[in-house]
C-alpha cells in the first residue's frame, strides 16, 4: 500500500511536468531554464503554488496573484500520470524497464493533448516515446526485438501513408481533368493530399515496440473504433472541423490493449 502511494506520488510530480511541456513546447518555450509564472500577469509561482493536484484545489483552480482561472488540464493531466503509473506497477511490479515503459505512455499522454489543442505532434517528444519503449525490456534480446517491432510499424505505415496519399491525389486528378478546357489546361495546379502526418508514423513506431506485432494490430482496429463516434458526429461539419486529431486514439488504445494483453493474445491464439 505505501509503495502503491509513493507510486502515486511519483506518478501526479512527473504529471506536473509534463503540464509543463504541453504548455510549452507547442509555443518554443524552454521547460527547463524558465521558472514557473501565471501566463496571464507573469508573476512567478511560489513553491506552495506548485505541488500537484493540491495546489490547484486550495487555490480554488485561480491565479494566486491575479485570480485569472486556472485550466482543469493541470490536475487532471497530474491524476491521469499519477493512475497511469500504479496500474504499470500493479500490472508488472516496480522495475527499470516499467519506468521505462511509463516514460513512453507519458510522452504518448503529452502527445495526446498538444494534438488534440493545438493540432501537432511534436518530433522531440516522438522519439522520446519511441526510445523508452525500445528500453522498455526486461533483456538484451526483447530490446532487439522492441527495436525490430519498432521498425517495422514505422516501415509499414510510411507505405501505407504514401499508397493512400497517392490514390486520394490522383482521384482528385482525375475529377479535375473532366473540368479543363483549352485555356485552363496549362494552368490547372492539382493539390497533394496527405493520408496520415509523420507524427503518425512515429506513433505507430512506440506502438510496435510496446506491444509486438499482434497486440499493436489490435491497438490500430481499437483506435479506429474509439475514433469512429467523433467521425460519425462531425461528418456534416466543414472539411476543416472533420479534421480530428487521432493521437489521442492511437495513445489510449494503445494502454487499453497494454493493460490486458493477456486475455487479448489468449483470445488470438484460440481463434486464429
Amino acid at each position: 500500500m505505501i509503495e502503491m502511494i509513493l507510486v502515486f506520488i511519483f506518478g501526479i510530480v512527473f504529471g506536473s511536468f509534463l503540464n509543463v511541456v504541453i504548455l510549452r513546447i507547442p509555443n518554443d518555450e524552454s521547460i527547463i531554464f524558465t521558472s514557473s509564472h501565471c501566463n496571464s500577469c507573469n508573476n512567478k509561482l511560489k513553491p506552495w503554488h506548485n505541488i500537484p493536484i493540491i495546489s490547484w484545489i486550495f487555490l480554488r483552480g485561480k491565479c494566486a496573484f491575479c485570480g485569472e482561472k486556472i485550466s482543469r488540464q493541470y490536475p487532471i493531466i497530474e491524476f491521469i500520470s499519477g493512475l497511469l503509473f500504479v496500474i504499470l506497477v500493479q500490472k508488472y511490479s516496480l522495475s527499470i524497464p516499467i519506468i521505462f515503459i511509463f516514460l513512453s505512455f507519458s510522452m504518448l499522454l503529452a502527445l495526446a493533448m498538444i494534438d488534440f489543442k493545438y493540432k501537432m505532434v511534436p518530433d522531440s517528444l516522438n522519439l522520446l516515446a519511441i526510445i523508452f519503449a525500445i528500453l522498455g525490456a526486461w533483456s538484451l534480446e526483447a530490446l532487439m526485438t522492441n527495436l525490430q517491432n519498432a521498425l517495422l510499424f514505422a516501415g509499414g505505415f510510411t507505405l501505407l501513408r504514401f499508397s493512400l496519399s497517392y490514390i486520394l491525389t490522383s482521384s482528385v486528378h482525375r475529377d479535375a481533368n473532366k473540368t479543363l478546357t483549352p485555356w485552363t489546361k496549362y494552368y490547372q495546379r492539382y493539390p497533394y493530399i496527405e493520408a496520415m502526418g509523420e507524427g503518425d508514423i512515429m506513433v505507430a513506431a512506440t506502438m510496435g515496440a510496446l506491444l509486438g506485432i499482434h497486440l499493436t494490430l489490435v491497438a490500430i482496429f481499437l483506435s479506429a473504433l474509439l475514433a469512429l463516434p467523433i467521425m460519425l458526429i462531425l461528418q456534416n461539419k466543414s472539411t476543416e472541423e472533420q479534421r480530428i486529431p487521432f493521437v489521442p486514439f492511437l495513445a489510449l488504445a494503445t494502454f487499453i490493449v497494454y493493460i490486458y494483453d493477456t486475455p487479448i493474445m489468449s483470445y488470438i491464439e484460440a481463434n486464429y
